[in-house]
């Protein structure tokens, strides 16, 4: 699954026939489904009227072709509660991503808590969003186990190490959906009993991983593995400056619509281009000019 850019204009307005354009090209480069409105799109800079307009909107694009998942949560258990039973009446949106409440630095009881009375409210699915990095807590891997038996709670988008996502594939039911969200770990995930990754690189490298992923699934693990060795660079090079704006550099530079990031994120200057296509093993001014729109790998 790709977790979708927000493409934005020149006056900083969500692009919509961008968006459209770039959904029709990562789905036929191999996404089978989508988180709109995570980290990747920038909806924490985004008001409560421009998010429900782009969950209605993008749901109205993808129409119900594979599984679209919208971002909900906040450190506000109540407003969180409110907005997932809102965003749970758009047409076409089938979970709601729930982020692990950050600043307010809940213990687990809080944490359970605050799932629990959103799932209340709300009429989707939830799916957990576990991603310590970002909000400064950690939600235990037992406390995923806990919260995967409430009937509301359908799954995790998982930020940590692998051996927590270990734990959790063990000590949850098989239609529990668990995906890591590292880039990184897109085949070990999957060989561990993952359903697989919520990728940013999916934007760029939609057809290999794909080929990665359908590798394995014909059992040549050998080249399934060859391929995310040589995936493992380029998709840490797509972090080596805030995201989204390596992500969309490159999409800008392949003719796609993806625009500049909304501060505080910074649109990428002329050296961190050239930086990040060195480390993409791009020729050093390749982001300032038209780029094929599959970038493979060796």
């Amino acid at each position: 699954m790709t977790a979708i850019i927000t493409p934005f204009n020149e006056q900083g307005e969500v692009d919509y026939p961008g968006l459209e354009e770039l959904t029709e090209h990562l789905l036929k480069t191999g996404s089978r489904g989508f988180v709109i409105g995570g980290t990747t799109g920038e909806t924490a800079t985004m008001t409560h009227d421009e998010k429900i307009q782009l969950y209605t909107k993008f749901a109205q694009i993808v129409n119900n072709r594979v599984p679209v998942i919208a971002g909900t949560g906040s450190n506000n258990t109540a407003q969180t509660a409110e907005f997932t039973a809102e965003v749970s009446q758009i047409p076409g949106i089938d979970l709601a991503l729930v982020v692990a409440p950050y600043y307010n630095k809940p213990n687990q009881r809080g944490i359970k808590a605050h799932f629990e009375a959103v799932a209340k409210k709300a009429q989707i699915p939830l799916m957990i969003y576990n991603i310590p990095g970002r909000t400064g807590i950690t939600i235990a891997k037992e406390t995923i186990v806990e919260l995967a038996q409430n009937p509301q709670i359908a799954g995790v988008k998982q930020c940590t190490e692998l051996e927590d996502l270990e734990y959790i594939i063990e000590h949850t039911a098989d239609d529990f959906l668990i995906y890591t969200g590292e880039d990184v770990q897109a085949l070990a995930a999957k060989m561990l009993g993952a359903h697989g990754v919520i990728s940013v690189a999916s934007h760029i490298y939609g057809q290999v991983m794909r080929q990665m992923y359908d590798e394995l699934a014909r059992g040549n693990i050998a080249r399934a593995g060859k391929l995310q060795r040589q995936l493992v660079p380029k998709m840490q090079a797509l972090f080596m400056y805030p995201s989204p704006s390596p992500v969309k550099a490159v999409l800008n530079a392949q003719g796609l619509a993806a625009g500049g990031c909304r501060l505080p994120i910074v649109t990428l200057n002329k050296e961190e281009k050239q930086q990040l296509a060195c480390h993409l093993g791009l020729n050093e001014t390749a982001l300032f000019n038209r780029l094929p729109k599959e970038l493979g790998v060796n």
